[in-house]
């Protein structure tokens, strides 16, 4: 099993910065793909950003060139550095991950952190 711990979220100013951390632990061989995504109130949930194991990054049309994905491949964990922030912006944000377990890749979903944007 893998259990995903993410901090960082919470209330920012319209034009200001957040940056959300998920650390994964838990048993498996390796962490492929981490992401990102998003669900505001009467939305679908989106991707708003995603990073190989290798690095190589996928952003939403929304978000690129103000959010920025990474990982400490070490720390199994992922960062989602939120820049000029909107209010379009205001959703839950969930990491997920793809762990290998037993030579078989399975995702995993954190609990979500609220990002909430003000005017």
């Amino acid at each position: 099993q893998v259990q995903l711990v993410e901090s960082g979220g919470g209330v920012v100013q319209a034009g200001g910065s957040l940056r959300l951390s998920c650390a994964a632990s838990g048993t498996f061989f390796i962490i492929n793909a981490m992401g990102w995504y998003r669900q505001a109130p009467g939305k679908q949930r989106e991707l708003v950003a995603r990073i190989s194991l290798g690095g190589s990054t996928v952003y939403a049309d929304s978000v690129k060139g103000r959010f920025t994905i990474s990982r400490d491949n070490p720390k199994n964990t992922v960062y989602l550095e939120m820049n000029s922030l909107k209010l379009e912006d205001a959703a839950v944000y969930s990491c997920t991950v793809e762990a290998v377990i037993a030579d078989r890749p399975r995702d995993y979903w954190g609990q979500g952190t609220q990002v909430t944007v003000s005017s």
